[in-house]
């Protein structure tokens, strides 16, 4: 990290720095060989994510992945992000022979071995690829895959704004910010300070799947809101937050490569650079509203008492129902798919 600085002239954008935090080889939060997802601290994990939470998660999304695989007449499923392999378990054990091909896309190589253990018994129909074909047909899942994407700072002190990058001093990475000409995509009113993030890298990545999907669909589960919640004057602290162990906390620049880092996601940022790009929005709701259109209440009804109460927590407005939504996209109209059949939120958007 010192180096980076040093070679950049003494300050890297925010951007930068959680780049090399997250993904520098070997040293990075996602390429060592750290446990990270688990239900419990006690197994070494730092968070759990829903498939780790509850099968039941990958079972109600094979139902949406299985209708759009017949909607656009493809049979290949590509994820981004796989962690530790247990959502495409899931959706391979589901959607058995409607998918000919499974492609995994994930920057880690310690996540890969893991997944190879985990898919072995699908082994023929799993492939893995650093980066995406020129021309893609197939339906894209991700899950918590579009808060991990490097994030921007930007501060607005004394009415001035300023992007908050990273410089070193005595010893460890201080934040140190700059004026600049950058904003976030709405006026923020009101004259106080205030932090936020913006999301070039992810918004990116939205122009470039747009290019190269040509048949199929994509659906991104994350937690994040639309823009005006998003950029709320009331939400004057962004949302940059750190995980370890099961704890939260809000300083990125401490344990460097230790934890993860996220921030969470702008869906009308995500849903505008795909749209611009050719790609369209064909649904937007909560996690929980997802989920039920799926079918997970009947699914939960056959199971134990122990794992109903776990899929609760993908739907509970407390927990995890409410602030992860999930976002479709397809280069495909005249479908509509399942999930987004009651209480769609594209309107919001």
């Amino acid at each position: 990290m010192q180096r980076a600085i040093s070679q950049a002239g003494g300050w890297i954008p925010f951007d930068r720095f959680m780049a090399l935090a997250l993904y520098a080889p070997g040293l990075g939060y996602y390429a060592n060989d750290s446990r990270k997802f688990g239900l419990m601290p006690e197994s070494g994990s730092d968070f759990v994510t829903a498939p780790e939470l509850s099968p039941l998660f990958g079972k109600a999304l094979a139902a949406q992945v299985a209708q759009a695989l017949d909607a656009t007449g493809t049979r290949e499923v590509w994820e981004f992000g796989a962690g530790s392999g247990a959502l495409a378990l899931q959706l391979l054990d589901a959607l058995g022979d409607k998918v000919d091909r499974y492609t995994i896309v994930d920057l880690s190589g310690t996540l890969r071995a893991r997944q190879q253990q985990t898919l072995a018994a699908h082994a023929p129909r799993v492939h893995w690829a650093s980066e995406l074909p020129e021309a893609l047909h197939g339906v894209v899942v991700g899950n918590e895959v579009l808060d991990a994407m490097p994030a921007r700072l930007l501060v607005r002190s004394a009415g001035v704004w300023h992007e908050r990058g990273v410089a070193w001093h005595d010893g460890r990475p201080v934040f140190a910010d700059t004026p600049t000409d950058q904003r976030p995509p709405v006026d923020i009113d009101g004259a106080h300070d205030y932090l936020t993030e913006i999301h070039p890298q992810a918004e990116a990545f939205m122009r470039t799947l747009a290019d190269r999907l040509q048949r199929g669909a994509a659906f991104f589960i994350d937690y994040g809101f639309g823009e005006s919640e998003y950029y709320h004057p009331q939400r004057h602290m962004g949302t940059l937050m750190c995980h370890r162990a099961h704890q939260a906390d809000t300083d990125p620049l401490a344990d460097v490569g230790l934890k993860d880092i996220t921030v969470h996601v702008n869906f009308t940022g995500v849903a505008l650079a795909a749209q611009e790009a050719g790609l369209g929005t064909i649904g937007y709701t909560s996690q929980a509203r997802f989920l039920m259109n799926c079918g997970i209440v009947g699914l939960m009804e056959q199971a134990t008492l122990a794992g109903r109460s776990h899929a609760l927590k993908l739907l509970n407005e407390h927990e995890m129902g409410e602030l992860f939504k999930v976002i479709a996209l397809s280069p495909q109209a005249g479908w509509e798919p399942l999930g987004f059949a009651s209480g769609d939120r594209s309107h919001t958007l």
